[in-house]
């Protein structure tokens, strides 16, 4: 496994949120991404939803990297207490990725099928059987964005 990373979930404060981390622990911007960006693989969203945020990195100087997004109602999404943050795990290879996606989806539910994505090659989501959200991934060659 390549990396553990804890990702946030915000109601339209993504932006605001990281300004303010990056303030606290120093670090290096990762750079925003907004569901603009990824056409019309998210959907038909409103135009009020196209600038909020999707992902949004930031690295510490320990070099822990933290991610977030903003949840949207469109896609039937709502914050409540207790889904403020998943927990993405980067995988070495799809066949990892694919093997820690099925025990940590068992008993629980999938809320985001495995798929290739612009961002990686495999990725999944879904809910343990204790409530923890994961998402699950192998980048592999993708370079999102270029």
């Amino acid at each position: 496994m390549k990396a553990l990373t804890p990702y946030l979930n915000f109601a339209g404060t993504t932006e605001e949120a990281f300004a303010f981390y990056a303030e606290v622990f120093g670090g290096q911007s990762l750079g925003v991404a907004r569901f603009r960006d990824f056409g019309s693989s998210m959907g038909d969203l409103p135009e009020e939803d196209l600038d909020k945020v999707a992902n949004a990195g930031l690295t510490l100087p320990n070099g822990t990297m933290m991610m977030g997004t903003d949840m949207l109602a469109s896609l039937g999404q709502e914050l409540i207490r207790g889904n403020n943050f998943s927990l993405h795990v980067e995988a070495d290879d799809a066949a990892e990725a694919q093997r820690l996606f099925a025990a940590l989806s068992q008993g629980g539910t999938v809320s985001m099928e495995p798929a290739p994505t612009e961002w990686a090659e495999w990725f999944g989501g879904c809910t343990d059987r204790f409530g923890v959200e994961w998402m699950v991934s192998f980048t592999g060659s993708v370079q999102f964005g270029a």
